[in-house]
């Protein structure tokens, strides 16, 4: 059901909590199975409710998570759980806010600065990830970029991104250096297009800002059904949440 990241060998702060969804353990039925926690996918709003509580218990958080309406946008707002936001990030520095982005193959960002004092999470599809909205997620912090530490979360992997010729060029054109992440492939109609490791480009961004301390969650949404949701390999799908808090 959850990933809650806690002993690992990721370096967390004290005081900093996250965790990452499956798709497992919730009470929604197919195509939504079962533990999907969008509000905007079709799925039975009781049912998604109901997950979304399911959910703050089993990680005990200290409040409910601030949900946004995410429209691939670099707008990253400050967590506010008495309202939702259409943004595709969030970033607060209290213990009474939990930021939270969802994916299906997109790239959740969790952030958070060496003293656990301030925490974003931001939702990065190709889009967001080329226009800036990491960069946009860290401008929020008082931190450094070199004070800060990033967690890359289960996304679709560079096997399965498959990206025509336009996407590669819209990230070539703010980074040539960039070429590297994307690797010539043949589809199913000859066509020449482009496996693209959204992973790889996210840490190259972070890198860029000085931001050198990035663990990653490397298992691909694509690849297994069994624990994720993949808009990309199913279309009508749930979604996971990725989760990012101060206990203090």
């Amino acid at each position: 059901m959850m990933t809650k990241i806690e002993n690992s060998s990721w370096f967390i702060p004290s005081g900093v909590n996250l965790a990452f969804s499956t798709r497992e353990g919730g009470c929604s039925l197919p195509p939504f199975a079962s533990l999907n926690l969008g509000l905007h996918v079709g799925d039975d709003p009781q049912k998604v409710l109901a997950n979304r509580q399911l959910i703050e218990q089993q990680l005990s958080l200290p409040a409910t998570p601030a949900w946004l309406e995410q429209i691939h946008s670099i707008d990253v707002i400050d967590a506010d759980n008495s309202r939702v936001h259409h943004a595709d990030g969030s970033y607060t520095r209290r213990s009474d806010q939990v930021c939270v982005v969802m994916t299906a193959d997109c790239l959740p960002v969790l952030l958070c600065d060496e003293n656990g004092t301030e925490v974003a999470a931001v939702h990065a599809g190709w889009r967001g990830l080329c226009d800036g909205i990491i960069e946009a997620a860290i401008d929020k912090f008082a931190h450094q970029p070199t004070e800060l530490v990033a967690y890359l979360g289960p996304a679709i992997g560079p096997g399965k991104f498959e990206v025509g010729a336009e996407v590669k060029a819209q990230f070539e054109a703010k980074h040539p250096q960039v070429a590297r992440f994307f690797t010539p492939h043949t589809d199913a109609n000859g066509q020449v297009k482009f496996l693209a490791d959204i992973q790889g480009l996210a840490e190259f961004r972070l890198a860029l800002l000085g931001v050198n301390r990035v663990f990653k969650d490397q298992r691909c949404t694509v690849s297994d059904e069994s624990n994720f949701f993949s808009y990309r390999r199913d279309g009508v799908t749930g979604r996971m949440a990725s989760f990012i808090w101060l206990n203090r």
